[in-house]
């Protein structure tokens, strides 16, 4: 396979984990909670055992949130593989709120180069290569990559707006978070605020809806993979807080540190 099979199969792969969990999300679902106490549903499940059957074809290794976590010995030496995230935003679909996503990466050699987050409820896909895109009202398997451009808008979207937006999550918000968004206050006219959960957030950046999404809580590298390679893309820039340079992945500790996502 080539990398615009790849990409091909990982738009599909996400729309059809997205169809497993729209099915579950209009059901009567149970909540179960994980060791780590985060909650966990049977979406969650059928999301990743789709996902995995759809990129077996592609020969690369995965690493899902929801299978069994490898021992670092055994992914170290990975130079490809992908990172998924079968249903990001497990907090916002118990709440139905429709903001959660599908996310899927290519990572080589620490780098996220290659990204697709789906979102099931309002059918938005964002996906990016070497150049970022967004499609609306996506819902049916694609073939071709031609097919797939001609309804794509490239990020980001122009934009009229003249305010300064931050981004931030419905279901976290930490004191140097709101220390940072006050600092930009000082910095900016006029400073709004944009609540996103899931990726979602990253997506507002690369899109241009938002400037800034500082992340000063923990995360961890499913949760932004795909998100950093769309929002890389599109010409924004994902930090870690704490080195100033670009988030790694495949870390010994899979758990991100505080980052910076700035247009």
């Amino acid at each position: 396979m080539n990398r615009e099979d790849w990409l091909i199969q990982i738009i599909n792969a996400a729309l059809k984990g997205g169809e497993e969990i729209l099915e579950v999300y209009n059901s009567d679902f149970s909540v179960e909670t994980k060791e780590d106490k985060s909650p966990l549903t049977e979406a969650d499940k059928r999301a990743h055992i789709a996902i995995m059957n759809s990129l077996a074809s592609t020969g690369l290794p995965v690493l899902s949130e929801e299978g069994k976590q490898m021992d670092y010995s055994e992914r170290k030496d990975w130079k490809q593989f992908w990172m998924v995230d079968p249903l990001d935003g497990t907090k916002e679909f118990i709440k139905r709120n429709g903001e959660f996503t599908v996310n899927i990466a290519l990572i080589e050699e620490g780098k996220a180069t290659m990204g697709v987050i789906y979102v099931p409820v309002t059918k938005d896909l964002y996906f990016a290569d070497e150049l970022a895109y967004k499609i609306e009202d996506f819902s049916e398997p694609i073939a071709s990559i031609n097919n797939l451009l001609g309804n794509a808008e490239q990020l980001p979207i122009s934009q009229t707006r003249t305010n300064y937006v931050v981004v931030g999550s419905r279901s976290h918000m930490s004191e140097e978070t709101e220390d940072f968004i006050n600092e930009q206050k000082e910095k900016h006219v006029e400073v709004a605020i944009l609540s996103k959960g899931s990726s979602l957030k990253l997506c507002m950046v690369a899109e241009g809806k938002a400037d800034a999404y500082p992340r000063f809580a923990p995360t961890m590298e499913w949760d932004t993979a795909a998100g950093q390679a769309i929002a890389n893309a599109s010409g924004a820039k994902v930090i870690n807080w704490e080195t100033k340079e670009t988030m790694q992945y495949n870390k010994e500790n899979l758990l991100n540190s505080w980052f910076l996502v700035t247009r």
